[in-house]
């Protein structure tokens, strides 16, 4: 699987749980479905642009620092919207950053010649 498409997965994936962190705020409660479809949005965007940086550079402490400054980023565009609760937006958003962006850096992608080696008795 290459790397853009294993974070993009990967950032929708941790989305939904970035989402449902919402249920924690009584005052959200509501409004959970629209939250956790915007959070997969936002993962999924966020694994995007992290898996092609993960293809252009090969660090893992920059992999994750950038993961950082992209998923705290778009949790800012969702604080801006929603004001007053910072730590309840900001801490879930950029942990799914870290996470995709370490994540991707520690992906290796399976090459065909890899694959096919494998005899079938060893697949089992």
């Amino acid at each position: 699987m290459k790397k853009v498409l294993f974070a993009t997965l990967l950032g929708g994936f941790l989305g939904i749980f970035d989402g449902l962190t919402a249920y924690f705020t009584p005052e959200v409660r509501n409004e959970i479905v629209g939250i956790v479809i915007g959070s997969t949005i936002k993962g999924l965007l966020t694994g995007i642009i992290i898996g092609f940086f993960a293809t252009k550079v090969h660090s893992l402490v920059l992999g994750a620092l950038f993961g950082l400054v992209i998923g705290a980023f778009f949790a800012y565009l969702i604080l801006l919207m929603n004001p007053g609760h910072v730590l309840n937006i900001m801490l879930p958003g950029s942990l799914v950053g870290v996470i995709v962006g370490y994540a991707a850096q520690k992906h290796q992608a399976e090459s065909p010649a890899v694959r096919g080696s494998a005899s079938p008795a060893s697949r089992f």
